[in-house]
Protein backbone atom coordinates (compact mmCIF):
# COMPACT_ATOMS: atom_id res chain seq x y z
CA UNK A 1 0.00 0.00 0.00
CA UNK A 2 1.73 3.47 -0.80
CA UNK A 3 2.28 5.62 2.27
CA UNK A 4 0.19 8.43 1.33
CA UNK A 5 -2.85 6.16 1.50
CA UNK A 6 -1.54 4.12 4.16
CA UNK A 7 -1.19 7.76 6.54
CA UNK A 8 -4.93 8.28 5.32
CA UNK A 9 -6.59 5.73 7.14
CA UNK A 10 -6.96 5.03 11.03
CA UNK A 11 -4.44 2.75 13.18
CA UNK A 12 -7.17 0.63 14.19
CA UNK A 13 -8.36 0.34 10.47
CA UNK A 14 -4.38 -0.67 8.82
CA UNK A 15 -4.26 -4.24 8.32
CA UNK A 16 -0.93 -5.52 9.71
CA UNK A 17 -1.25 -9.22 9.47
CA UNK A 18 -0.54 -11.16 6.38
CA UNK A 19 -3.60 -12.25 4.22
CA UNK A 20 -4.18 -14.51 1.17
CA UNK A 21 -1.33 -16.91 2.66
CA UNK A 22 -3.59 -19.96 0.63
CA UNK A 23 -1.45 -21.59 -1.55
CA UNK A 24 -3.89 -20.83 -4.33
CA UNK A 25 -3.16 -16.93 -4.17
CA UNK A 26 0.38 -17.31 -4.75
CA UNK A 27 1.22 -20.62 -7.67
CA UNK A 28 0.18 -18.92 -10.65
CA UNK A 29 2.17 -16.47 -11.95
CA UNK A 30 1.64 -16.78 -15.94
CA UNK A 31 -1.65 -16.23 -17.57
CA UNK A 32 -1.01 -19.41 -19.24
CA UNK A 33 -0.92 -21.48 -15.49
CA UNK A 34 -3.96 -19.50 -14.18
CA UNK A 35 -5.80 -20.69 -17.21
CA UNK A 36 -5.40 -24.23 -16.37
CA UNK A 37 -6.23 -24.12 -13.08
CA UNK A 38 -9.38 -22.67 -14.31
CA UNK A 39 -9.57 -25.45 -16.85
CA UNK A 40 -9.07 -27.71 -14.12
CA UNK A 41 -11.98 -26.55 -11.55
CA UNK A 42 -14.09 -26.91 -14.35
CA UNK A 43 -13.36 -30.45 -15.72
CA UNK A 44 -14.31 -31.38 -12.20
CA UNK A 45 -17.48 -29.81 -12.53
CA UNK A 46 -20.30 -31.62 -14.45
CA UNK A 47 -22.41 -28.54 -15.87
CA UNK A 48 -24.52 -27.55 -18.68
CA UNK A 49 -21.80 -27.36 -21.25
CA UNK A 50 -21.76 -31.13 -21.05
CA UNK A 51 -24.79 -32.76 -20.43
CA UNK A 52 -28.93 -31.57 -19.51
CA UNK A 53 -29.28 -30.46 -15.79
CA UNK A 54 -32.66 -32.30 -14.91
CA UNK A 55 -33.35 -30.09 -11.18
CA UNK A 56 -36.57 -29.97 -10.81
CA UNK A 57 -38.38 -26.81 -9.36
CA UNK A 58 -34.77 -25.14 -10.66
CA UNK A 59 -35.22 -24.44 -14.42
CA UNK A 60 -31.68 -24.97 -15.50
CA UNK A 61 -32.23 -23.94 -18.99
CA UNK A 62 -30.14 -22.27 -21.67
CA UNK A 63 -28.34 -19.13 -21.08
CA UNK A 64 -27.52 -18.05 -24.76
CA UNK A 65 -24.70 -15.84 -25.34
CA UNK A 66 -26.54 -13.17 -26.98
CA UNK A 67 -28.30 -12.42 -24.19
CA UNK A 68 -25.24 -12.15 -21.45
CA UNK A 69 -23.05 -10.38 -24.11
CA UNK A 70 -24.78 -6.66 -22.91
CA UNK A 71 -23.59 -7.57 -19.71
CA UNK A 72 -20.01 -7.26 -20.23
CA UNK A 73 -20.73 -3.95 -22.26
CA UNK A 74 -18.97 -1.11 -19.52
CA UNK A 75 -22.01 1.22 -20.54
CA UNK A 76 -24.08 -1.20 -18.21
CA UNK A 77 -21.27 -3.08 -16.43
CA UNK A 78 -19.54 0.09 -15.06
CA UNK A 79 -22.87 2.37 -14.25
CA UNK A 80 -22.71 3.38 -10.35
CA UNK A 81 -25.81 2.33 -8.62
CA UNK A 82 -26.27 5.60 -7.56
CA UNK A 83 -24.70 7.58 -10.51
CA UNK A 84 -27.21 10.79 -11.18
CA UNK A 85 -30.20 10.33 -12.93
CA UNK A 86 -29.26 12.64 -15.81
CA UNK A 87 -26.50 9.97 -16.44
CA UNK A 88 -28.77 7.24 -16.48
CA UNK A 89 -31.03 8.02 -19.35
CA UNK A 90 -30.53 5.23 -21.21
CA UNK A 91 -30.20 2.74 -18.47
CA UNK A 92 -33.89 3.96 -17.05
CA UNK A 93 -35.26 3.19 -20.56
CA UNK A 94 -34.18 -0.33 -20.76
CA UNK A 95 -35.22 -0.59 -17.25
CA UNK A 96 -38.98 1.35 -18.03
CA UNK A 97 -39.21 -0.97 -21.03
CA UNK A 98 -38.52 -4.67 -18.98
CA UNK A 99 -41.36 -3.22 -16.39
CA UNK A 100 -43.61 -2.79 -19.51
CA UNK A 101 -42.58 -6.07 -20.87
CA UNK A 102 -43.21 -8.09 -17.85
CA UNK A 103 -46.36 -6.53 -16.99
CA UNK A 104 -47.47 -7.71 -20.15
CA UNK A 105 -46.20 -11.29 -19.79
CA UNK A 106 -47.54 -11.42 -15.68
CA UNK A 107 -50.90 -8.83 -16.44
CA UNK A 108 -49.61 -7.32 -13.32
CA UNK A 109 -50.15 -3.05 -12.88
CA UNK A 110 -47.08 -3.11 -11.88
CA UNK A 111 -43.29 -3.99 -11.31
CA UNK A 112 -40.90 -4.02 -8.97
CA UNK A 113 -37.14 -4.13 -10.00
CA UNK A 114 -35.35 -3.77 -7.33
CA UNK A 115 -35.57 -7.46 -5.68
CA UNK A 116 -32.06 -9.19 -6.36
CA UNK A 117 -33.04 -12.66 -5.99
CA UNK A 118 -36.13 -14.79 -5.55
CA UNK A 119 -35.69 -15.02 -1.77
CA UNK A 120 -35.95 -11.27 -1.45
CA UNK A 121 -38.83 -11.21 -4.04
CA UNK A 122 -41.12 -13.43 -1.65
CA UNK A 123 -40.02 -11.32 0.95
CA UNK A 124 -41.02 -7.99 -0.66
CA UNK A 125 -44.67 -9.38 -1.96
CA UNK A 126 -45.37 -10.40 1.79
CA UNK A 127 -43.86 -6.83 2.50
CA UNK A 128 -46.43 -5.25 0.46
CA UNK A 129 -49.23 -7.18 1.80
CA UNK A 130 -48.04 -6.82 5.18
CA UNK A 131 -47.51 -2.77 4.62
CA UNK A 132 -51.30 -2.83 2.49
CA UNK A 133 -53.01 -4.64 5.42
CA UNK A 134 -51.60 -2.29 7.99
CA UNK A 135 -52.77 0.44 6.25
CA UNK A 136 -56.17 -1.09 5.91
CA UNK A 137 -56.50 -1.08 9.65
CA UNK A 138 -55.38 -4.85 9.51
CA UNK A 139 -52.02 -4.45 11.73
CA UNK A 140 -53.36 -7.84 12.86
CA UNK A 141 -53.90 -9.43 9.64
CA UNK A 142 -50.88 -11.99 10.54
CA UNK A 143 -51.84 -15.06 9.27
CA UNK A 144 -50.14 -17.06 6.51
CA UNK A 145 -52.18 -20.00 4.52
CA UNK A 146 -49.35 -22.02 2.82
CA UNK A 147 -50.43 -25.25 0.71
CA UNK A 148 -47.95 -28.73 1.17
CA UNK A 149 -47.26 -28.42 -2.49
CA UNK A 150 -45.93 -24.68 -1.93
CA UNK A 151 -42.30 -24.02 -3.18
CA UNK A 152 -39.80 -24.72 -0.05
CA UNK A 153 -38.91 -21.60 0.81
CA UNK A 154 -42.24 -19.82 1.52
CA UNK A 155 -42.36 -21.31 5.02
CA UNK A 156 -38.87 -19.31 6.25
CA UNK A 157 -39.94 -16.00 4.14
CA UNK A 158 -43.79 -15.82 5.96
CA UNK A 159 -41.63 -16.45 9.46
CA UNK A 160 -39.17 -13.81 8.40
CA UNK A 161 -41.97 -11.56 8.30
CA UNK A 162 -43.16 -12.72 11.43
CA UNK A 163 -46.42 -14.32 10.07
CA UNK A 164 -48.24 -17.27 12.12
CA UNK A 165 -47.77 -20.04 9.08
CA UNK A 166 -50.72 -22.67 9.02
CA UNK A 167 -50.25 -25.96 6.49
CA UNK A 168 -52.95 -26.54 4.19
CA UNK A 169 -53.31 -29.94 3.09
CA UNK A 170 -52.89 -31.85 -0.30
CA UNK A 171 -54.77 -34.58 -2.32
CA UNK A 172 -54.09 -37.49 -3.30
CA UNK A 173 -53.53 -36.03 -6.52
CA UNK A 174 -50.97 -33.31 -5.63
CA UNK A 175 -53.61 -30.84 -5.99
CA UNK A 176 -54.49 -28.15 -2.74
CA UNK A 177 -56.88 -29.49 -0.76
CA UNK A 178 -59.99 -27.30 -1.59
CA UNK A 179 -61.86 -27.69 1.86
CA UNK A 180 -59.07 -27.68 4.01
CA UNK A 181 -58.24 -24.23 2.54
CA UNK A 182 -61.48 -22.95 2.99
CA UNK A 183 -61.83 -24.26 6.79
CA UNK A 184 -58.50 -22.69 7.44
CA UNK A 185 -59.33 -19.36 5.70
CA UNK A 186 -63.10 -19.29 7.42
CA UNK A 187 -61.53 -20.32 10.87
CA UNK A 188 -59.24 -17.48 10.59
CA UNK A 189 -60.74 -15.05 8.58
CA UNK A 190 -60.01 -11.83 11.35
CA UNK A 191 -56.51 -12.34 10.98
CA UNK A 192 -56.17 -13.94 7.56
CA UNK A 193 -53.20 -12.09 5.69
CA UNK A 194 -52.08 -14.33 2.83
CA UNK A 195 -52.05 -17.33 1.43
CA UNK A 196 -48.71 -18.44 -0.59
CA UNK A 197 -49.44 -20.43 -3.16
CA UNK A 198 -47.06 -21.92 -6.05
CA UNK A 199 -48.56 -22.13 -9.15
CA UNK A 200 -48.13 -25.13 -11.32
CA UNK A 201 -47.27 -27.13 -8.06
CA UNK A 202 -44.01 -28.38 -7.03
CA UNK A 203 -45.80 -31.22 -7.11
CA UNK A 204 -45.67 -30.59 -10.87
CA UNK A 205 -49.34 -30.28 -11.25
CA UNK A 206 -51.04 -27.35 -12.43
CA UNK A 207 -53.93 -26.64 -9.50
CA UNK A 208 -57.06 -27.08 -11.37
CA UNK A 209 -58.89 -24.88 -8.59
CA UNK A 210 -56.88 -21.78 -8.59
CA UNK A 211 -59.60 -19.46 -9.22
CA UNK A 212 -61.67 -20.77 -6.38
CA UNK A 213 -58.71 -21.23 -3.84
CA UNK A 214 -58.02 -17.07 -5.11
CA UNK A 215 -61.31 -16.07 -4.47
CA UNK A 216 -61.75 -18.04 -1.05
CA UNK A 217 -58.67 -16.55 0.53
CA UNK A 218 -59.93 -12.83 -0.91
CA UNK A 219 -63.43 -13.42 0.95
CA UNK A 220 -62.06 -13.84 3.56
CA UNK A 221 -59.87 -10.89 3.67
CA UNK A 222 -56.62 -12.49 2.49
CA UNK A 223 -54.21 -11.42 -0.38
CA UNK A 224 -52.64 -13.65 -2.35
CA UNK A 225 -49.15 -14.13 -2.65
CA UNK A 226 -48.16 -16.68 -6.23
CA UNK A 227 -44.64 -18.21 -5.91
CA UNK A 228 -42.82 -17.35 -9.62
CA UNK A 229 -40.40 -20.51 -9.21
CA UNK A 230 -42.36 -22.47 -11.78
CA UNK A 231 -43.32 -19.58 -14.40
CA UNK A 232 -41.78 -21.68 -16.95
CA UNK A 233 -44.87 -23.51 -17.23
CA UNK A 234 -47.15 -20.24 -17.88
CA UNK A 235 -45.32 -17.58 -20.55
CA UNK A 236 -47.99 -17.01 -23.06
CA UNK A 237 -50.42 -19.45 -22.32
CA UNK A 238 -51.71 -17.60 -18.65
CA UNK A 239 -50.78 -14.56 -16.92
CA UNK A 240 -50.59 -14.76 -12.92
CA UNK A 241 -52.53 -11.91 -12.46
CA UNK A 242 -55.79 -12.82 -14.20
CA UNK A 243 -56.52 -16.01 -12.49
CA UNK A 244 -56.41 -13.87 -9.06
CA UNK A 245 -53.17 -13.71 -7.77
CA UNK A 246 -52.43 -10.18 -5.73
CA UNK A 247 -48.39 -10.13 -5.84
CA UNK A 248 -45.96 -12.36 -7.76
CA UNK A 249 -42.25 -12.89 -7.65
CA UNK A 250 -40.58 -13.61 -10.98
CA UNK A 251 -37.07 -15.71 -11.05
CA UNK A 252 -34.79 -14.29 -13.96
CA UNK A 253 -32.42 -16.70 -13.57
CA UNK A 254 -35.31 -19.43 -13.88
CA UNK A 255 -37.53 -18.90 -16.42
CA UNK A 256 -35.89 -15.48 -17.97
CA UNK A 257 -32.47 -16.66 -18.70
CA UNK A 258 -30.34 -15.14 -15.99
CA UNK A 259 -28.02 -17.45 -14.86
CA UNK A 260 -28.26 -19.47 -11.64
CA UNK A 261 -25.68 -16.76 -9.39
CA UNK A 262 -24.76 -19.32 -6.86
CA UNK A 263 -24.49 -16.87 -4.07
CA UNK A 264 -25.52 -13.96 -6.93
CA UNK A 265 -25.74 -12.14 -8.35
CA UNK A 266 -29.74 -12.85 -9.20
CA UNK A 267 -32.93 -10.50 -9.87
CA UNK A 268 -36.14 -11.64 -8.37
CA UNK A 269 -38.66 -8.61 -9.43
CA UNK A 270 -42.17 -8.75 -8.25
CA UNK A 271 -45.10 -7.80 -10.14
CA UNK A 272 -48.11 -6.03 -7.86
CA UNK A 273 -51.68 -5.12 -8.68
CA UNK A 274 -52.95 -1.85 -8.57
CA UNK A 275 -54.07 -1.75 -4.95
CA UNK A 276 -50.67 -3.11 -3.65
CA UNK A 277 -48.51 -1.06 -5.95
CA UNK A 278 -48.18 1.80 -3.65
CA UNK A 279 -46.66 -0.43 -0.89
CA UNK A 280 -43.52 -1.56 -3.48
CA UNK A 281 -40.19 -0.57 -1.40
CA UNK A 282 -38.35 2.64 -2.70
CA UNK A 283 -35.00 3.86 -1.47
CA UNK A 284 -33.98 6.78 0.79
CA UNK A 285 -30.89 7.24 -1.20
CA UNK A 286 -31.64 7.33 -4.87
CA UNK A 287 -35.50 7.13 -5.08
CA UNK A 288 -37.17 4.46 -7.23
CA UNK A 289 -39.09 5.96 -9.79
CA UNK A 290 -42.86 5.79 -9.51
CA UNK A 291 -42.75 4.53 -6.26
CA UNK A 292 -44.14 6.29 -2.61
CA UNK A 293 -42.24 7.94 -0.85
CA UNK A 294 -41.08 6.65 2.62
CA UNK A 295 -41.37 2.96 1.69
CA UNK A 296 -38.35 1.43 3.04
CA UNK A 297 -36.13 -0.71 0.68
CA UNK A 298 -34.96 -4.25 0.55
CA UNK A 299 -32.07 -4.32 -1.64
CA UNK A 300 -28.95 -2.34 -0.72
CA UNK A 301 -29.34 -0.43 -4.45
CA UNK A 302 -32.57 1.29 -6.12
CA UNK A 303 -32.92 -1.72 -8.67
CA UNK A 304 -30.64 -4.66 -6.98
CA UNK A 305 -28.39 -6.50 -9.29
CA UNK A 306 -29.41 -4.40 -12.37
CA UNK A 307 -26.05 -5.11 -14.12
CA UNK A 308 -27.95 -8.13 -15.35
CA UNK A 309 -30.86 -7.10 -16.56
CA UNK A 310 -30.06 -6.88 -19.87
CA UNK A 311 -30.16 -10.76 -20.28
CA UNK A 312 -33.81 -10.82 -19.27
CA UNK A 313 -34.32 -7.57 -21.84
CA UNK A 314 -32.53 -9.56 -24.68
CA UNK A 315 -34.33 -13.09 -23.94
CA UNK A 316 -37.89 -11.36 -24.25
CA UNK A 317 -36.71 -8.88 -26.76
CA UNK A 318 -35.71 -11.54 -29.05
CA UNK A 319 -38.23 -14.22 -28.42
CA UNK A 320 -41.08 -12.19 -28.77
CA UNK A 321 -44.65 -13.29 -27.22
CA UNK A 322 -45.00 -16.66 -29.74
CA UNK A 323 -40.98 -17.44 -29.06
CA UNK A 324 -41.73 -17.07 -25.09
CA UNK A 325 -45.55 -18.87 -25.99
CA UNK A 326 -43.25 -21.94 -27.94
CA UNK A 327 -40.95 -22.20 -24.89
CA UNK A 328 -43.65 -22.77 -22.43
CA UNK A 329 -45.04 -25.56 -24.43
CA UNK A 330 -41.81 -27.17 -25.38
CA UNK A 331 -41.68 -27.41 -21.51
CA UNK A 332 -44.86 -29.13 -21.45
CA UNK A 333 -43.91 -31.40 -24.09
CA UNK A 334 -40.63 -32.17 -22.53
CA UNK A 335 -41.76 -32.95 -19.42
CA UNK A 336 -44.76 -35.34 -20.41
CA UNK A 337 -42.24 -36.99 -22.79
CA UNK A 338 -39.70 -37.71 -19.60
CA UNK A 339 -42.88 -38.46 -17.48
CA UNK A 340 -44.24 -41.29 -20.18
CA UNK A 341 -41.26 -42.70 -21.36
CA UNK A 342 -40.37 -43.37 -17.39
CA UNK A 343 -43.48 -44.21 -16.55
CA UNK A 344 -43.15 -48.37 -17.18
CA UNK A 345 -40.02 -48.27 -15.27
CA UNK A 346 -41.08 -45.67 -12.42
CA UNK A 347 -44.13 -44.72 -10.65
CA UNK A 348 -45.15 -40.68 -11.74
CA UNK A 349 -46.58 -39.68 -8.30
CA UNK A 350 -48.79 -36.42 -9.51
CA UNK A 351 -50.67 -35.84 -12.73
CA UNK A 352 -53.45 -34.00 -13.41
CA UNK A 353 -56.96 -35.30 -14.13
CA UNK A 354 -55.88 -35.81 -17.97
CA UNK A 355 -53.14 -37.92 -16.73
CA UNK A 356 -50.55 -35.48 -17.77
CA UNK A 357 -47.57 -33.62 -15.98
CA UNK A 358 -47.01 -29.44 -16.09
CA UNK A 359 -43.16 -28.79 -16.19
CA UNK A 360 -41.73 -31.21 -14.20
CA UNK A 361 -42.25 -34.78 -12.70
CA UNK A 362 -41.43 -36.88 -9.23
CA UNK A 363 -40.54 -40.06 -10.17
CA UNK A 364 -41.35 -41.92 -7.14
CA UNK A 365 -38.84 -44.21 -6.06
CA UNK A 366 -39.82 -45.87 -2.63
CA UNK A 367 -41.59 -49.07 -3.51
CA UNK A 368 -38.32 -49.73 -5.16
CA UNK A 369 -36.18 -48.80 -2.00
CA UNK A 370 -38.73 -51.22 -0.27
CA UNK A 371 -38.07 -54.08 -2.53
CA UNK A 372 -34.32 -53.65 -3.26
CA UNK A 373 -32.85 -51.72 -0.39
CA UNK A 374 -31.50 -49.20 -3.18
CA UNK A 375 -32.14 -45.51 -1.97
CA UNK A 376 -32.80 -42.55 -4.00
CA UNK A 377 -28.97 -41.14 -3.09
CA UNK A 378 -27.64 -44.19 -4.68
CA UNK A 379 -29.46 -44.05 -8.11
CA UNK A 380 -28.20 -39.90 -8.02
CA UNK A 381 -24.96 -40.79 -7.46
CA UNK A 382 -25.11 -43.49 -9.88
CA UNK A 383 -26.33 -41.23 -12.28
CA UNK A 384 -22.57 -39.57 -13.00
CA UNK A 385 -21.64 -42.56 -13.88
CA UNK A 386 -23.66 -41.82 -16.98
CA UNK A 387 -22.60 -38.72 -17.19
CA UNK A 388 -25.96 -36.58 -15.63
CA UNK A 389 -26.27 -34.50 -12.57
CA UNK A 390 -29.01 -35.83 -10.71
CA UNK A 391 -32.39 -34.48 -10.87
CA UNK A 392 -33.54 -32.92 -7.44
CA UNK A 393 -33.90 -35.83 -4.55
CA UNK A 394 -36.41 -36.08 -2.28
CA UNK A 395 -37.50 -32.67 -2.75
CA UNK A 396 -40.75 -31.91 -1.75
CA UNK A 397 -41.00 -35.64 -1.61
CA UNK A 398 -38.77 -37.53 0.57
CA UNK A 399 -37.87 -40.52 -1.60
CA UNK A 400 -38.36 -38.77 -4.75
CA UNK A 401 -36.45 -37.74 -7.62
CA UNK A 402 -38.20 -34.25 -9.49
CA UNK A 403 -37.49 -33.95 -12.79
CA UNK A 404 -37.59 -30.35 -14.87
CA UNK A 405 -36.06 -31.14 -18.48
CA UNK A 406 -36.79 -27.47 -19.70
CA UNK A 407 -37.53 -26.02 -23.31
CA UNK A 408 -33.77 -26.24 -24.11
CA UNK A 409 -32.78 -30.28 -24.05
CA UNK A 410 -33.60 -31.91 -27.43
CA UNK A 411 -34.89 -35.01 -28.09
CA UNK A 412 -31.85 -36.62 -28.72
CA UNK A 413 -30.72 -35.70 -24.88
CA UNK A 414 -34.20 -36.48 -23.29
CA UNK A 415 -33.74 -39.95 -24.98
CA UNK A 416 -29.88 -40.58 -23.62
CA UNK A 417 -31.09 -39.36 -19.86
CA UNK A 418 -34.11 -41.48 -20.46
CA UNK A 419 -31.77 -44.63 -21.18
CA UNK A 420 -29.99 -43.88 -18.46
CA UNK A 421 -32.87 -44.33 -16.11
CA UNK A 422 -33.97 -46.88 -17.57
CA UNK A 423 -30.73 -48.82 -17.45
CA UNK A 424 -30.48 -47.92 -13.82
CA UNK A 425 -33.59 -50.13 -13.23
CA UNK A 426 -32.58 -52.96 -14.51
CA UNK A 427 -29.21 -52.46 -12.41
CA UNK A 428 -31.34 -52.26 -9.42
CA UNK A 429 -33.68 -55.51 -10.59
CA UNK A 430 -29.76 -57.39 -10.29
CA UNK A 431 -29.52 -56.44 -6.77
CA UNK A 432 -33.19 -57.10 -6.14
CA UNK A 433 -32.62 -60.45 -7.25
CA UNK A 434 -29.42 -61.62 -5.79
CA UNK A 435 -27.09 -61.21 -8.98
CA UNK A 436 -25.24 -58.31 -7.46
CA UNK A 437 -25.07 -58.36 -3.62
CA UNK A 438 -26.85 -55.52 -1.52
CA UNK A 439 -23.39 -53.96 -0.30
CA UNK A 440 -21.39 -54.37 -3.16
CA UNK A 441 -22.85 -53.35 -6.94
CA UNK A 442 -22.57 -49.94 -8.97
CA UNK A 443 -25.10 -47.91 -7.19
CA UNK A 444 -23.95 -48.27 -3.53
CA UNK A 445 -20.58 -48.12 -4.82
CA UNK A 446 -21.37 -44.98 -7.04
CA UNK A 447 -19.19 -42.94 -8.53
CA UNK A 448 -16.46 -44.35 -9.96
CA UNK A 449 -13.58 -42.45 -10.25
CA UNK A 450 -10.75 -42.88 -13.10
CA UNK A 451 -8.49 -43.77 -10.21
CA UNK A 452 -11.12 -46.73 -9.26
CA UNK A 453 -10.70 -48.22 -12.88
CA UNK A 454 -6.72 -48.85 -12.79
CA UNK A 455 -6.02 -49.02 -9.20
CA UNK A 456 -4.86 -52.66 -9.22
CA UNK A 457 -6.95 -55.81 -8.61
CA UNK A 458 -10.76 -55.43 -9.49
CA UNK A 459 -12.54 -57.98 -6.63
CA UNK A 460 -16.29 -56.38 -7.09
CA UNK A 461 -18.72 -58.61 -8.37
CA UNK A 462 -19.21 -56.34 -11.47
CA UNK A 463 -16.73 -55.27 -14.14
CA UNK A 464 -15.06 -52.41 -14.98
CA UNK A 465 -17.11 -51.42 -18.13
CA UNK A 466 -20.36 -51.77 -16.09
CA UNK A 467 -18.74 -49.43 -13.62
CA UNK A 468 -17.58 -46.68 -15.98
CA UNK A 469 -19.30 -47.50 -19.04
CA UNK A 470 -22.64 -48.79 -18.73
CA UNK A 471 -24.02 -47.60 -22.07
CA UNK A 472 -22.35 -46.93 -25.56
CA UNK A 473 -22.94 -43.58 -25.37
CA UNK A 474 -20.89 -43.02 -22.54
CA UNK A 475 -17.56 -43.63 -24.30
CA UNK A 476 -18.08 -40.94 -26.56
CA UNK A 477 -17.86 -38.35 -23.98
CA UNK A 478 -16.88 -39.82 -20.75
CA UNK A 479 -17.20 -37.73 -17.20
CA UNK A 480 -14.79 -38.63 -14.62
CA UNK A 481 -16.39 -37.81 -11.19
CA UNK A 482 -13.07 -37.08 -9.13
CA UNK A 483 -14.13 -38.24 -5.91
CA UNK A 484 -16.01 -41.31 -4.61
CA UNK A 485 -19.44 -41.06 -2.68
CA UNK A 486 -19.60 -38.38 -0.28
CA UNK A 487 -21.63 -38.76 3.10
CA UNK A 488 -23.90 -35.89 2.34
CA UNK A 489 -25.87 -35.52 5.59
CA UNK A 490 -22.38 -36.35 7.41
CA UNK A 491 -21.08 -33.35 5.71
CA UNK A 492 -24.10 -31.22 6.23
CA UNK A 493 -24.24 -31.59 10.15
CA UNK A 494 -20.39 -31.69 10.28
CA UNK A 495 -18.97 -28.44 8.50
CA UNK A 496 -15.14 -29.60 7.84
CA UNK A 497 -12.93 -26.18 6.22
CA UNK A 498 -10.79 -27.41 3.31
CA UNK A 499 -8.39 -24.63 4.01
CA UNK A 500 -4.91 -25.12 5.61
CA UNK A 501 -5.44 -25.97 9.16
CA UNK A 502 -5.38 -23.27 11.64
CA UNK A 503 -1.68 -23.33 12.50
CA UNK A 504 -0.87 -22.09 9.36
CA UNK A 505 -2.47 -18.63 10.11
CA UNK A 506 -1.18 -18.73 13.88
CA UNK A 507 1.61 -16.07 14.59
Amino acid sequence: MPSETATCLSENLRRSGKILQHPVFNRYHTEHEMLRYLKKLEERDLAMNRSMISLGSCTMKLNATAEMLPITWPEFANLHPFAPTDQTEGYRELLRGLQTQLEAVTGFDAICLQPNSGASGEYTGLLAIRRYHEANGGANRNVCLIPQSAHGTNPATAAMLGMQIIVVKTDEKGNVDIADLKEKAEANKDKLGALMITYPSTHGVYEEGIRDICRIIHDNGGQVYMDGANMNAQVGIMQPAEVGADVLHMNLHKTFCIPHGGGGPGMGPIGLKAHLAPFAPSHTVAPVEGATAGMGAVSAAPYGSAGILPITWMYITMMGKQGMRQATEWALLNANYVAKQLSADYPILYTGKNGRVAHECIVDLRPLKAESGISETDIAKRLMDYGFHAPTVSFPVPGTLMIEPTESESKAELDRFIAALKSIKQEVLKVQNGEWPKDDNPLVNAPHTAFNLTDGEWAHPYTREEAVFPLPYVRENKFWPSVNRVDDVFGDRNLVCSCPPVEVYEG
